[in-house]
């Protein structure tokens, strides 16, 4: 019993409402030495360790100690042991056990196995029948020594058959005595089949047969199989199966069913035996009528049955019926559902076998078995029984002398089991009465033990089903306390929760436990804490202040001992950012997202996501999840996905989860169970059990339909209803054969269409409705053509249809008639277009139509003679006229009016003009334009007119054959407009900031011109300068005192007497025009065999220039080829139609608008892909060419020197050759020096790409001079200028500036100033 003080009991009681602690059960010696004060202490149960054969070579005593010894090291480690005396004791416990049932032959032998462990040394003895049985006196009987087990063998081949029987095996020592399980000996013969020659079976053809096979009886269930006298098993199917008994049952016998050797073969697995029978005869008698019948069921035979099931086990219902057609069988649980998978059926659906059956397995069953001709059922009421099993099992424990000791043993079964207590063996009733012994509530309790208290109980727990029985000891015995957890230990955990603080303590009696605190105060004080029975003291809601070492102190009345234990509180883990709730649309991704906080003194600690509890990963062989820190990805979203997400951040110390449920939205699915009722001769009612919505609510259902007989194969929309509405009543037409469908809709859209139902077939009848669109036309002046718009073969209600077609004059009361299968119907020499009534009725060989609708058509029309006259012309606006006729001859319009015709036709102007109208469209011809007026109207609106434009106008009348004669002709002259922009505004800049601008007339003046406006700004300013009006005959104005370097916009107009027109926009500048055009990075972009391409980069915010592109051939020497203009906008000009391997020289020209021109840009390229930078610069310039000469004049003179001093013999450090050639496009460096002479004639120059950062490098020439300097390529300019350029330059590159005049920002400028 527990020795708690008073306010410890008091504080247990007020947490009893919301704490329900069970002792917990100890099957191993670490759970059983982890018993507190109260509780007793459990040994190791000898069945929870397998060391036979150690032990058998050990003394017992030696080896349950040494076992024990292992065992605590073991679950306790090597810093704790338990100190057990060395000589204690142990009472007997069973290691093996006879089992429960032995079924042998004569040939078998019997093992009773029976083996035990206990100190002192365990003797066995056994009983049979419940009397002794003594092993000695038995030849046939062995064991062994300090074994229980026994061994029956047989003799001369032949078990006696005194040895069946019940056997039970004691196993005991000085401590008590244990008791085996029962064991059943059955010994049974071979089976037999006697031989007995069977007569025929004479089976009517179309009847029901039973072909028995009566297998003997055995211990062992044989198996069954029907083979012919071949060895070939006799085809099973559902007209043609086995039943459970073996029997073989035919629902219908057919004429192939005729045959001699009908075997039946039992295959028995003790014996090991098969066995069969005599051969059956089955003949089928044929017979020209044949029965059919509804179903009736061979096995069972009556209505209904019942049966009992083991739960656990599994059990088997069958239903074999015969009739003729072959029944099927169907079975329902009438209770609810079937268990899923656990439910099997088997033999064509005529066995049910339900496994591992439960509690909810009871309840009625039934099959019912079904044909063309009617149904049988048979129902099955089940009872779920159970054989005994534990709820409490007794245990083996350690008590100290004086405690209280209870011995819970309680089972659970069907019928409830009966309870029977022993103690070592004797029934409890048969001991003589103890005071300190007695029995409540399924427990043995014994109070104030003795050491001779010390005893093994058996408890029995037996039904009809089974029995179960259980050995459990009481050693009364005095040990020291001891605490098994080990000293020193740290607990860490997060605020919050609930920490558990261990103290497992061992000794007899139990030691009490008591926890202090650091300051040594009680540690339940606190209401937060509670401690257990097995020592383990427990912290509620743990706060950062319950941090620090704790004691245990645990004693009894022998000794008391103490650990400490140290307590560490870490923060919690917190979800700042959790995953919401989502909808999504199936195929579609969804990412959710989960941001956490952790205690960074919790080194292990992430993230993971989880669906319905279980984790999700990323896998190598799917796309399906992406999970980065703090997402998850699902992609390709499909309705098995929706589920309730998790987020759970975790740590090694505490995990917290936020969820959000995915709902997965889609189109819904297919309607299920489609059933036709209420039928009558044209409706039926058809009704569904609603599908999957799919998270999205039905809106409707469409009904569609098949009609076989017409339209097979097509299915149609028959109606639909609404989405609460599961049926429709459906009308349908006579003489059809239909199936229907069934079709939900969401907000998704239509889901898949369901199965078919099946067919229902409609009567046929009279037509129901006339055709429509009856009309009549004529296709010429005398004749009249009556159509209609046949039935659809779905109206026809019958296999054909005809038509009853009526017809006469407006003014005539005899009627035409005429019955054809189809339109149309002609009618001859009929006046031009006269009116006629008309009837089309349809008709089949079951009646007519209903009463056609009259209606009125006409014969053929004619062209029309009618005009329209009164024509009249009112001008609305600039572009628009009212016009208006009259018709008073409409007798002569042969036909319907369609409308009317007018035509319109340009005039040229009269007079001359400065700035004309330009014909419409762009015509100088005379062209008609015409406008179709719908309807018998007297007016309309025409806006379809220039302004200050000429027009004749002329009508014409339109009925269904044509248009009639032109009206007469009118003419009008539409009034002036305000004109458009002016065209082809240009802008120069004049010296002294003066600007001109010119421009031609308005692309349509729409009237004559009576000035020009123009008004400017600058570009930053809002507000106009002066304006200025211009006269009509001058098309260019200057404007001076601009501000220099600005940026203007001018408005250009012009105005008629309708007032000024739009004004055309122009953006100018006052900055030279070398400024504007800023070219950045010329460069040859690409090289191709047969084309180039020169990018560069266009100016910002600088007005468009345009340029002219020059190429030449250099290989070939042809002349300078122009290109054609190029714009500074475009970044590019592409030059194709090259020719491959030559060289070409590309020119950039800009002209001035004062004639002259300047070459801003040159280059060579060769089409196999080099590029030779040739810029035009200095080496253009005069001065720069008579410098050249210069030094060309002093160099000769050099030599010539040298050739005369040579010639006297004088020598000189002269080179054998002299490079004295001169750069085809050298360009003056800083200095204005040339560059170096070379030592390497060799070596080429390097061409490289122009530049216009500063740092471009001088290019050299691919032309060459002969090694002694015999040939010079001289070359022009396009206005002849001498270039003077000597090829084969091969000097280093000089120092400083080596750029090209032609190709740097600043000469840019200079050559187009």
């Amino acid at each position: 019993m527990s020795h708690r003080s008073e306010a410890l009991q008091q504080q247990q009681r007020r947490q009893k409402q919301r704490r329900r602690r069970a002792r917990p059960s100890h099957s191993s010696l670490w759970g059983a030495l982890a018993t507190g004060s109260s509780s007793a202490v459990p040994l190791p149960g000898s069945s929870d360790w397998a060391q036979p054969k150690l032990l058998r070579k050990m003394p017992s005593r030696t080896a349950s100690l040494l076992l024990l010894g292992s065992l605590v090291l073991l679950f306790c480690g090597p810093a704790v042991a338990i100190q057990l005396p060395k000589d204690l004791w142990k009472p007997p416990e069973f290691t093996e056990q006879p089992e429960e049932e032995h079924i042998v032959f004569s040939n078998d032998y019997v093992l009773l196995k029976c083996e035990a462990t206990g100190n002192p040394p365990v003797t066995f003895r056994w009983t049979k029948d419940g009397k002794e049985f003594d092993p000695q006196k038995e030849v046939w009987v062995t064991h062994q020594n300090e074994s229980g087990t026994l061994e029956i063998m047989t003799s001369n081949g032949v078990l006696a058959s005194r040895f069946q029987g019940i056997y039970r095996c004691y196993a005991s020592n000085s401590l008590g005595t244990a008791m085996s399980t029962e064991s059943r000996v059955v010994v049974e013969t071979a089976p037999q089949w006697p031989k007995e020659s069977m007569a025929p079976f004479e089976v009517e053809e179309g009847a029901s047969a039973i072909l028995p096979c009566n297998p003997p009886l055995s211990a062992f269930t044989p198996k069954i199989y029907w083979l012919n006298s071949k060895i070939i098993h006799i085809r099973q199917n559902d007209r043609v199966n086995m039943g459970q008994d073996g029997n073989l049952y035919f629902a219908n016998v057919q004429l192939s069913d005729n045959r001699p050797d009908y075997i039946c073969n039992a295959h028995f697995l003790g014996p090991r035996v098969i066995m069969q029978q005599e051969p059956i005869e089955l003949k089928v008698k044929p017979t020209n009528s044949i029965l059919m019948r509804k179903p009736r069921l061979m096995l069972p035979e009556k209505m209904s049955s019942s049966y009992v099931a083991l739960q656990g086990k599994s059990f088997t219902l069958e239903c074999i019926p015969e009739g003729l057609p072959t029944p099927t069988v169907e079975w329902i649980y009438k209770d609810g559902l079937m268990p899923l998978h656990r439910a099997v059926l088997e033999n064509f659906n005529r066995t049910l076998r339900i496994e591992n059956v439960t509690e909810d397995d009871d309840g009625e069953y039934q099959c019912i078995a079904r044909n063309t001709h009617g149904y049988t059922q048979h129902t099955f009421h089940v009872a779920v029984e159970a054989a005994p099993s534990w709820s409490k099992q007794p245990e083996s424990h350690i008590y100290g002398p004086g405690e209280n000791v209870r011995m819970p043993c309680e089972a659970d079964g069907k019928p409830k089991p009966e309870m029977e207590w022993r103690i070592n063996g004797i029934p409890l009733k048969n001991l003589p009465p103890d005071p300190r012994r007695m029995l409540q509530r399924g427990a043995l309790i014994f109070s104030q033990v003795e050491p001779n208290d010390t005893a093994v109980i058996q408890c029995h727990a037996h039904n009809k089903h089974g029995s179960l029985l259980a050995n459990a000891y009481i050693y009364v015995v005095r040990l020291p306390a001891q605490i098994l957890t080990p000293d020193n230990m740290s607990y860490s955990v997060v605020e919050n929760q609930t920490a558990f603080l261990h103290c497992k303590t061992f000794g007899a009696p139990g030691p009490t436990v008591k926890w202090f605190t650091e300051d040594t105060s009680p540690a339940l004080e606190n209401d937060r804490s509670f401690e257990f029975t097995n020592g383990t003291l427990q912290l509620e809601q743990v706060q950062g202040k319950d941090a620090g070492s704790y004691q245990c102190l645990a004693k009894n009345d022998q000794n008391e001992v103490s650990i400490t234990a140290r307590l560490i509180v870490k923060r919690a883990t917190r979800i700042l950012v959790g995953p919401a709730n989502k909808k999504m649309m199936k195929g579609t991704s969804v990412t959710f997202h989960c941001e956490a906080w952790f205690d960074d003194s919790i080194l292990k600690h992430g993230i993971k996501w989880q669906l319905e509890g279980r984790d999700i990963k990323e896998s190598d062989d799917t796309d399906k999840y992406f999970i980065s820190n703090t997402t998850l990805t699902i992609t390709d979203l499909d309705y098995s996905d929706q589920g309730l997400y998790s987020c759970v951040a975790w740590t090694s110390l505490d995990s917290v989860r936020k969820s959000a449920r995915l709902l997965v939205a889609g189109l819904p699915g297919p309607v299920l169970d489609l059933e036709l009722s209420e039928q009558q001769e044209r409706q039926v009612k058809l009704t569904w059990t609603p599908g999957d919505d799919h998270n999205s609510p039905i809106l409707k259902y469409y009904v569609l339909f098949e009609e076989s007989i017409f339209d097979p194969g097509q299915w149609h929309t028959l109606t639909h209803v609404p989405g609460n509405q599961p049926w429709a009543k459906l009308r349908l037409s006579p003489y059809g054969k239909y199936r229907f469908r069934v079709q939900a809709a969401n907000s998704y859209g239509r889901g898949n269409q369901s199965e078919s139902s099946e067919l229902y077939e409609t009567s046929p009848g009279a037509p129901d409705v006339n055709p429509s669109g009856v009309k009549g036309e004529g296709n010429e002046t005398d004749n009249m053509i009556i159509t209609w718009k046949p039935l659809p073969p779905m109206d026809w209600n019958a296999p054909k249809v005809k038509y009853h077609v009526q017809w006469r004059p407006l003014d005539e009361p005899h009627w035409n008639e005429v019955e054809v299968a189809g339109p149309p119907v002609v009618v001859s020499d009929t006046p031009t277009f006269s009116p006629y009534l008309i009837k089309v009725q349809s008709r089949n060989q079951f009646g007519h139509g209903p009463e056609p609708d009259v209606i009125r058509g006409y014969s053929g029309e004619d062209v029309p003679e009618a005009t329209p006259e009164n024509v009249g012309m009112e001008i609305i606006n600039i572009t628009t006229i009212n016009l208006s006729w009259s018709l008073p001859n409409v007798e002569k319009i042969w036909g319907h009016l369609k409308g009317f015709k007018a035509y319109y036709t340009w005039l040229k102007p009269k007079g001359e003009h400065r700035c004309p109208q330009p014909p419409p469209h762009g015509h100088h011809h005379q062209e008609k334009w015409d406008q179709l007026i719908d309807g018998n109207v007297s007016q309309t609106l025409l806006g379809v007119f220039m302004p200050w434009t000429r027009y004749q106008i002329e009508m014409t009348v339109l009925n269904g054959k044509g248009e009639g004669p032109f009206s007469e002709a009118m003419e009008v002259t539409m009034p002036e407009g305000v004109p458009s922009p002016p065209e082809a505004v240009t802008m120069e800049l004049l010296p002294n900031m003066t600007v001109s601008i010119q421009w031609r007339c308005p692309k349509y003046p729409n009237g004559r011109i009576l000035k020009y406006g123009l008004k400017y700004h600058l570009a930053n300013e809002t507000e106009g300068d002066l304006l200025i009006d211009i006269p009509d005959s001058q098309h260019s104005y200057s404007i001076n005192g601009l501000v220099p370097n600005a940026d203007y916009k001018f408005y250009l107009w012009a105005a008629t007497q309708a007032g000024p027109g739009e004004p055309y926009v122009l953006e100018g500048s006052t900055v030279p025009e070398s400024v504007l055009l800023s070219f950045e990075n010329i460069t040859i972009a690409e090289v191709g065999e047969n084309f180039t391409v020169i990018r560069w980069i266009p100016h910002t915010k600088r007005r468009d220039i345009e340029f002219s592109v020059l190429i030449m051939d250099k290989t070939d020497g042809e002349k300078w080829q122009d290109l054609g203009k190029a714009s500074s906008s475009t970044g590019f000009y592409i030059i194709s139609d090259l020719q491959s391997g030559k060289q070409y020289r590309i020119q950039f020209v800009k002209e001035h608008r004062n004639g002259t021109s300047e070459t801003f840009w040159e280059e060579e390229v060769e089409t196999d892909g080099n590029v030779h930078e040739s810029r035009k610069g200095f080496a253009t310039e005069g001065w720069f060419i008579g410098f050249v000469s210069a030094i060309v004049l002093l160099i000769l003179v050099l030599v010539l020197l040298c050739f005369i001093k040579r010639s006297k013999g004088g020598k000189y450090s002269v080179k054998d050759k002299e490079d004295t050639q001169v750069d085809s496009e050298a360009r003056p460096m800083k200095d204005e020096t040339f560059g170096e002479y070379s030592d390497n004639e060799e070596k080429p120059f390097t061409s490289s790409q122009p530049s216009l950062n500063g740092d471009i490098k001088a290019l050299g020439s691919d032309d060459s001079l002969a090694d002694y300097g015999g040939s010079v390529d001289v070359q022009f300019n396009e206005d002849g200028s001498f270039i003077g350029q000597y090829s084969g330059q091969k000097g280093k590159e000089g120092g400083g500036n080596d750029s090209s005049g032609a190709t740097s920002p600043t000469n840019v400028v200079a050559a187009l100033e």
